[in-house]
């Protein structure tokens, strides 16, 4: 380079260290989810009452339990498992046109809950080793640590909740 004959030029980078960047919400299937539906953790967010909106629950689950709360991935799992047994049975059993998730915090326990126009109570049924449906509730049993059903004016809110292990 003309003029710059003995100035010391700046090295070429060779290395491979990959540049990180955020996913857009066109890419973040739960970003795209908390796009359209909100934040059920602010506030109950309206769903469909269709088969696919199960997914949509899952995403938003595990994007509040995983990123907002910063809390362990398999709480997270079980929560996104949680949730889509109760979004499953409001969508298959109620006749509803929409649903709603909601989603609280509070020290030492999540809650999750899922609201839906029918007075019609879930039960938990006795399940055979070889029965292919009917154990949503018994998984909702025996992986939270409690459930249950609070009756509205309008319909129901059918809810778990589990036990968080607090970091310092």
């Amino acid at each position: 380079m003309a003029g710059l004959e003995g100035m010391e030029q700046p090295q070429q980078r060779t290395g491979t260290a990959a540049v990180r960047r955020l996913p857009s919400a066109e890419e973040d299937p739960a970003l795209r989810a908390l796009e359209l539906f909100g934040n059920p953790a602010d506030e109950e967010v309206r769903l469909p009452s269709r088969p696919e909106s199960a997914a949509t629950a899952r995403r938003l689950t595990e994007f509040v339990v995983l990123r907002d709360w910063g809390l362990a991935c398999q709480l997270a799992e079980y929560a996104v498992l949680l949730v889509s047994e109760l979004v499953g049975n409001a969508v298959r059993h109620t006749g509803a046109r929409t649903f709603g998730l909601r989603m609280l915090r509070r020290r030492g326990w999540i809650r999750v809950e899922v609201r839906d126009p029918s007075r019609g109570l879930p039960c938990l049924l006795p399940v055979g080793a070889l029965d292919t449906s009917g154990r949503g509730l018994m998984l909702v049993d025996q992986l939270s640590q409690r459930w249950g059903v609070d009756l509205l004016p309008c319909g129901k809110t059918t809810w778990f909740e589990m036990r968080v292990t607090e970091s310092a």
